[in-house]
């Protein structure tokens, strides 16, 4: 049997320490380190606690997944770039003229489009807008809002993703849940359960069209962007290496924007979503990897040397460095915090607060917190769905009634939430580094939207769990 682990307040002290150092120096990845130094100290691990953490950390398929999927995409990204379809493409936007509105309700769309992957996704949003929104005058800071809130609020929501397989699956054998076939009926009943994606969606749409205006530091931020020219503030450090913001296409390369940038796209998705409906997985990196030698292939025939192309492929990397140095170290303190037992201690001080009335609620509270500490949507789920449906359960005399749906809708709302809204999420730093945006300059505008949209949902589930019993 596994031992429970759980060094009480202490657990929770690198991750918070990590978040307020991020805010207050703006250097993520010197707070990172720090927190992730000092946190090995807490836990007894030692001097060489740090360097063994790293090994451990980013030894693991999770993350060599989440690095290599980086690293293809910001290769693409540079294909995309020196074949000049990226520029193409701005341009056969930039030629109809679209409004600011206009263009951040497109960035809005796209997000949408690529629902089935919240990875791909806000790489994607962020570096096809990217040129037009800083023609358009829109800020940085509300382009990487958009891309990543269309990222994994979009994709919990649709059954045809990884994130209903794994959400179904940690709800297989609890309770009335016996099949995985009862587990994604579970699923898609608790969709409009869902408060937090489904308020957060339709809250960035309003947000672009202009119907709910900018407020807080966002509104500051385009303020800046509108008035002054500025998409980026003074000082501001974009998380994405100028090999990829700074790349010209090829000289003389005639601009085929489906066949170097549409058809790809289009790739891509059928590969994720073909392998999807066939395998029950969606082969992602694989789809990337395919469609990048695929266009590797496409540029020599297209004339550019076999020598630029592997210069290109390599300015990708270089760009997609600065992000991967941030999610090693935020995988780093997610090891961490599982390690001292951060979840279950914030789980321990919410247990007598426990009631059915007060239940949705509470979990979506412990999933959020969890989430934002920890910096992984995932990892909250895992921990938290095996102890609020038995909890659920529990009161409703083993039947899955609204009670229960409403749960597994709020582990499912609150671990996007607090991912959302953490500085260690790897979604949140991809939206920055799509959008070359300052990360904590993307964090600290987005978190009074995200906390707006929590406190909605906070409340919806509060109704539900009061007229449900």
């Amino acid at each position: 049997m596994e031992q429970v682990v759980n060094m009480g307040f202490i657990s929770i002290i690198p991750s918070l320490l990590a978040i307020a150092l991020a805010f207050a120096t703006r250097n993520t990845v010197v707070s990172l380190g720090f927190a992730c130094i000092l946190g090995t100290f807490l836990a007894g691990q030692g001097i060489m606690g740090f360097p063994t953490l790293i090994k451990t950390s980013l030894g693991t398929t999770s993350f060599a997944w989440v690095m290599l999927l980086n690293t293809f995409i910001a290769i693409l990204v540079a294909f995309f770039q020196k074949t000049g379809a990226i520029q193409g493409f701005s341009q056969y936007i930039q030629n109809k003229n679209l409004s600011r509105r206009a263009v951040q309700l497109l960035a809005w769309l796209l997000g949408m489009f690529v629902y089935f992957s919240d990875s791909f996704s806000p790489l994607f949003v962020g570096t096809t807008m990217r040129s037009i929104s800083d023609k358009a005058r829109v800020s940085r800071e509300k382009l990487s809002y958009i891309a990543d809130s269309g990222a994994a609020p979009v994709s919990v929501l649709v059954p045809i993703t990884g994130w209903a397989a794994y959400l179904s699956g940690l709800a297989v054998g609890i309770g009335a849940i016996v099949t995985q076939e009862d587990a994604m009926k579970l699923f898609i009943k608790a969709v409009p359960f869902n408060f937090y994606a489904l308020i957060t969606v339709i809250f960035v749409g309003l947000i672009s069209g202009g119907i709910i205006k900018d407020f807080g530091p966002m509104k500051k931020a385009e303020d800046r962007a509108i008035k002054e020219g500025k998409v980026l503030r003074d000082g501001a450090d974009p998380l994405i290496g100028k090999e990829l913001t700074e790349m010209e296409a090829y000289p003389g390369i005639q601009q085929r924007v489906f066949l170097n940038f549409i058809l790809p796209v289009i790739m891509i998705m059928t590969i994720a979503i073909g392998t999807y409906i066939k395998l029950k997985s969606a082969k992602t990196m694989e789809a990337f990897l395919f469609v990048m030698i695929f266009m590797g292939i496409s540029m020599f025939i297209q004339g550019i040397p076999f020598k630029e192309i592997m210069h290109t492929m390599t300015d990708g990397v270089k760009g997609a460095v600065p992000a991967i140095m941030i999610l090693a170290l935020a995988y780093s303190i997610n090891s961490l915090s599982k390690q001292m037992g951060t979840a279950n201690y914030i789980i321990s001080i919410s247990e007598g607060f426990l009631s059915p009335q007060l239940l949705p609620a509470i979990i979506f509270l412990i999933a959020s917190v969890m989430a934002f500490a920890t910096g992984t949507s995932w990892g909250t789920f895992a921990i938290c769905m095996p102890i609020a449906l038995p909890l659920a359960f529990s009161f409703t005399g083993g039947e899955a009634t609204t009670l229960v749906v409403a749960c597994f809708a709020a582990v499912a709302g609150g671990g996007v939430f607090g991912d959302h809204c953490s500085p260690l999420s790897d979604t949140t730093i991809l939206a920055s580094t799509g959008s070359a945006a300052d990360h904590i300059d993307h964090v600290k505008t987005q978190l009074p939207y995200a906390l707006i949209c929590g406190g909605m949902a906070l409340a919806a589930y509060l109704i539900i769990g009061f007229t449900s019993i």
